[in-house]
């Protein structure tokens, strides 16, 4: 049973433009097959590229059928859309290799499991590749002006700096792509970011001219964030979704650490929560700003998605750490990573053999306290632990069975002061 998914995405801030108002209604009366593009420029999807699938498993759940198009073929030409230089040409050994790794991700977030909503995976270099430049400029470029992609706003942007012809002629493969799909896989609508609008509507014209047949397109708003910086990047870079690329505790981080101004509209972009729920967590952020609980909650279910339940509760106890939790059940890889910029030492291993060491020395070696009678103040005073677990006696010593995972010792001084003791 299909339904009208316009109104679930126009309240989620999921329109951003479509070619036809009486779009919702036709899809509520019969099922739609649409497609989305893919860049598989790397062998990973990143946070950015998450909005698109989401909306197409949104889109789905409703009883639509979604096409996903690799770029195999577009990818080795790059898209000019939303740049202002031209992209790298990759060879066609590393578009593969980035399909297959994109292709393992699509299907833990997209139902490919058969059935009259099935997802379908496709890639676009399996009909533009062997197609010849004399067929492909007589079938399909004389169906454009070059006044007309000149005016395409992708296009446009780039005419002041340069835009290459491979780059240039980008806007003619996306519309091909539109109208072989139209053919084979019945589609009728394409579904982007914003910046894609110029390349949706050259298909929508493509299919009109050449088929005498209606398409139709939607896109969603570019996620931009609230302080002006660009969404989907970290202090090291981009957020992936391959966990070898970034962790699933930086990846929980990264959502943990959204702008106060930002958390509503994530939680609508990126979470399958009910309105109400979504609503509870936006009066809580009014009420109690910096409260976090709204992040924490963001973190959790995205995290969930695309690492899954126990990761997503693993890197949630290792995000608890900085706030004085208990180091014992959390992996210590994990543990190394939440305190990589932490200020540490080295310590030989012999210190802490046989009786250990005394913990008010190590306090004031590290730097955590000004002298060993700070260090004993301090442990008195209740305010040290160790591992995460209050120190509560002043001789309190440090042996070798205090060890995490072999490799080091957490010490915290207050509730944010840290040290970790790497031991050789």
């Amino acid at each position: 049973m299909t339904g009208d998914v316009l109104p679930e995405l126009a309240w989620r801030g999921l329109v951003h433009q479509v070619t036809d108002e009486g779009l919702g209604a036709r899809m509520a009366a019969e099922p739609f097959s649409l497609y989305h593009g893919i860049d598989v420029t790397a062998d990973s999807l990143h946070v950015g590229s998450l909005l698109g699938v989401l909306t197409l498993r949104r889109i789905q759940a409703h009883g639509h059928r979604p096409v996903v198009v690799l770029g195999g073929g577009t990818s080795m030409i790059g898209d000019p859309s939303g740049r202002r230089t031209e992209r790298p040409l990759l060879t066609r050994d590393q578009i593969d290799a980035n399909g297959a790794a994109i292709r393992a991700q699509l299907e833990s977030l997209l139902d490919f499991g058969g059935g009259d909503s099935s997802a379908r995976l496709v890639n676009n270099a399996d009909w533009l590749a062997p197609a010849t430049v004399i067929d492909f400029l007589r079938d399909v470029g004389k169906h454009f002006t070059v006044n007309a992609m000149l005016a395409k706003e992708a296009v446009a942007a780039r005419l002041e700096d340069g835009i290459s012809f491979t780059e240039f002629s980008y806007m003619l493969l996306q519309a091909y792509d539109f109208l072989h799909l139209f053919d084979v896989a019945g589609c009728r609508l394409q579904v982007g970011g914003s910046d894609q609008w110029g390349n949706i509507t050259a298909g929508i014209d493509l299919i009109r001219r050449v088929r005498s047949a209606e398409a139709f397109g939607l896109t969603w708003p570019l996620v931009v964030k609230a302080d002006g910086t660009k969404f989907g990047k970290s202090e090291s870079g981009n957020v992936w979704l391959d966990p070898a690329r970034t962790s699933p505790y930086r990846f929980f981080q990264f959502w943990v650490n959204t702008d106060d101004r930002d958390v509503s509209k994530y939680l609508r972009f990126f979470t399958f929560l009910e309105r109400e729920r979504i609503g509870e967590l936006e009066a809580e952020v009014a009420e109690r700003p910096g409260s976090r609980e709204a992040q924490r909650v963001l973190a959790r279910e995205v995290t969930a998605l695309v690492h899954g339940q126990a990761a997503a509760e693993a890197a949630e106890r290792a995000s608890s750490i900085l706030f004085g939790g208990d180091l014992d059940d959390v992996d210590p890889d994990t543990i190394a990573e939440v305190f990589a910029d932490v200020p540490s030492s080295e310590l030989p291993r012999a210190r802490l053999e046989g009786d250990g060491a005394l913990l008010v020395d190590l306090l004031a070696e590290s730097g955590l306290v000004a002298s060993k009678s700070a260090a004993r103040q301090a442990v008195d005073q209740g305010g040290v632990s160790v591992n995460g677990r209050r120190a509560a006696e002043v001789d309190r010593r440090v042996g070798v069975a205090d060890l995490l995972g072999d490799r080091f010792v957490v010490l915290r001084r207050g509730k944010r002061s840290y040290h970790v003791l790497h031991v050789r």
